[in-house]
């Protein structure tokens, strides 16, 4: 279980968390939603490690992550998707994959099942990673986070710029995670594709959580998403 306790964070002297504490229990997806601003990357960012926060603590069942360097947290079970990706543009595909195993000491199995569950990269493995699609960018930025073996995957905006064939795959592939016992941490701007997916749904305002709810509450009852995300269902 991913457990923030009391979590404050800054970029020098701006705090952007204030004080935030929530729990993720195994095959669990978490929905976070906010504003832009809100402080949901920086949360990602705190919780692997590229960010220190000032106060608070973060532990992965029962492990202290609070204070390890970046480098160590994925070998601990967490991996991250972040916003644009943040592949290796000029290594290949198979690099890339190759960059996940090794972070998270995991071998040709692990490898097998990612090309499995994403069969257009084996036909493009030794392809330069800049020169794939946007839609095949996510997958291998998703495959390579997962090659990590991870107990908690870390999505920040995975659908962004993508088309609904491709957006609707990702989404499948998070439910299929969630039947594994992963738990998943997912920042998404589209509302609908999280209330698609997740469990329970946080609402972070001004650095803070605000709200938790149910989709099936937001559904009877949408004026969350008015007041902190601005738009309905």
């Amino acid at each position: 279980m991913l457990k923030l306790e009391n979590i404050t964070s800054a970029y020098g002297a701006v705090e952007v968390l204030r004080d935030v504490s929530l729990t993720i229990r195994p095959g669990e997806i978490l929905g976070l939603l906010g504003r832009n601003g809100a402080g949901k990357t920086t949360l990602l960012k705190s919780i692997m490690g590229l960010l220190k926060p000032h106060a608070g603590r973060i532990s992965l069942d029962g492990i202290e992550l609070t204070g390890r360097a970046a480098h160590q947290i994925p070998g601990l079970g967490v991996a991250y998707v972040p916003q644009g990706r943040g592949l290796f543009a000029d290594f290949s595909v198979a690099e890339n994959l190759r960059m996940g195993l090794l972070a998270g000491g995991q071998g040709s199995d692990t490898l097998e099942r990612m090309l499995a569950l994403f069969p257009v990269l084996r036909e493009r493995l030794d392809q330069r990673a800049g020169t794939l699609s946007g839609g095949e960018q996510q997958m291998l930025a998703t495959a390579r986070a997962l090659c990590v073996g991870p107990k908690l995957l870390l999505l920040d905006e995975p659908s962004e710029g993508l088309m609904p064939s491709v957006v609707n795959r990702l989404l499948h592939i998070v439910g299929d995670l969630k039947s594994r016992g992963v738990a998943v941490l997912l920042v998404e701007q589209k509302v609908a594709a999280v209330l698609q997916v997740a469990d329970r749904v946080l609402f972070l305002e001004n650095g803070e959580i605000r709200h938790e709810a149910t989709p099936q509450e937001l559904e009877r009852d949408p004026e969350p998403l008015h007041r902190y995300v601005g738009v309905g269902r």
